[in-house]
């Protein structure tokens, strides 16, 4: 009897405790729903690629916690994606140059846009649609303006005139938000230095990926080797991977460069680059420069890929030789799958690495210094293996996407109770 009441009295706290917690945790759901129900959200990016690959996830996050999701963003084939998964995309075509002609005009299409939508919240990001965005939702009466910076476009080299003028451009954006997110920690202490804006409105909001979606292990030998036979690629050679626009920023040249030194001792190797070319850009690149490195039967060219997530298994170490990032996601997504990273010790990148332990950091504008790290990793491949294994956990530990969107979540439930 004694023992029955003992065991009755443990299942009768067990129970209390389940029950506890399920209030609880359905208290939070229902505070969650109250909070984004019937809120209407807009991001505003530069193009349809930004909106598919760089927020699709965040957007999708937003609207499963209620919220009411829109995007605008230049036109373009992989709008179709994002609207399947019920969020409403308006196209303004956004100059990337500094066309100021076209940048009234997509300011006042915001504008009318931003009027007509009654928008509670407005999040923008990359340089042009951030800094029209901004304004835009300013002068229409949004609310909540929130604004994303993926990296400032001045940088330590540059002339004193295009340094302040790009400064000045940012802290008059800033001046209309009630927050600004960095992606990466040293735009924050940037921002704080040149007086874009105080301590109290930027916050630190990091990058993260879908792990199971880039972890490497969810795909067999059997399948990496039909990928490469789909692609013609000879499944006895080393690959190399690039992921990024076909522009000089990306470092581009200094890779053709390398790649030619690397060819000479490493014969049967290839290069694969994925990404689109980018015509409207000053410094643009087209496939066919590679002739004037000899370089052209060692090379592939993909353009841009929707399947990237199979790719990266392929690669036996990834590259991104860029001049200027925020935050690279594509870093994170070959960590993600365990492959080595050799990448430039410049903001956004560093961060995303841990030098001679998940990949190597080189010089930028450094074909010499390129050439070095890919061979190193080449000859001593259990060491690329171990930067693989190391680079995984550190993006489970730092780099999911669950972290980011929690941020978010919380900035965003904070903005809405104070001005909502």
């Amino acid at each position: 009897m004694a023992k029955y009441l003992v065991t009755g009295g443990a299942g009768f706290m067990e129970n209390f405790r389940v029950n506890l917690v399920r209030d609880s945790m359905n208290k939070e759901k229902a505070q969650r729903e109250q909070i984004s129900n019937g809120v209407k959200i807009c991001h505003v990016a530069n193009i349809d690629m930004a909106v598919r690959f760089l927020l699709f996830n965040q957007l999708k996050f937003l609207k499963e916690l209620g919220y009411n999701v829109y995007a605008v963003c230049s036109s373009g084939s992989l709008i179709k994606d994002v609207e399947k998964e019920w969020i409403k995309v308006k196209t303004i075509d956004f100059n990337r140059g500094f066309n100021l002609f076209a940048h009234l005009i997509a300011f006042l299409k915001l504008f009318f846009y931003f009027k007509k939508k009654k928008f509670d919240i407005v999040h923008t990001h990359n340089p042009v649609p951030g800094f029209l965005g901004q304004l835009a939702a300013k002068m229409a009466g949004v609310p909540i303006i929130i604004n994303t910076i993926h990296g400032f476009y001045f940088q330590e080299g540059d002339s004193w005139l295009k340094r302040n003028f790009l400064i000045s451009i940012e802290k008059i954006a800033a001046k209309c938000s009630d927050l600004i997110f960095s992606q990466n920690k040293e735009d924050i202490k940037t921002a704080i230095k040149e007086k874009i804006c105080n301590s109290q409105k930027i916050r630190y909001l990091g990058n993260g990926v879908d792990i199971q979606k880039f972890n490497g292990k969810r795909f067999l030998e059997e399948f990496i080797d039909k990928k490469k036979r789909e692609l013609n690629l000879n499944s006895n050679f080393k690959i190399i991977g690039i992921v990024g626009r076909l522009v000089k920023e990306k470092g581009y040249l200094e890779l053709f460069e390398a790649f030619k030194k690397v060819l000479n001792r490493f014969p049967d190797i290839i290069l694969l680059v994925i990404g689109p070319e980018e015509p409207e850009k000053k410094d643009k690149i087209k496939q066919n420069i590679v002739k004037n490195y000899g370089i052209e039967k060692n090379i592939l060219f993909l353009g841009q890929r929707t399947d990237i997530d199979e790719l990266y298994p392929l690669f036996d170490i990834f590259v991104l030789p860029s001049h200027r990032e925020g935050f690279p996601r594509t870093i994170i997504e070959a960590q993600a799958a365990a492959k080595p990273v050799i990448t430039t010790d410049i903001r956004g990148c560093r961060e995303a690495i841990e030098n001679n332990k998940t990949g190597i950091l080189i010089s930028p504008k450094n074909s010499g210094e390129l050439s070095k790290a890919i061979i190193y990793l080449l000859e001593n491949p259990e060491r690329a293996k171990d930067m693989g294994k190391s680079g995984r956990k550190k993006i489970e530990r730092e780099f999911d996407e669950k972290i980011v969107f929690d941020r978010i979540k919380k900035e965003y439930a904070r903005l809405i109770e104070e001005k909502l």
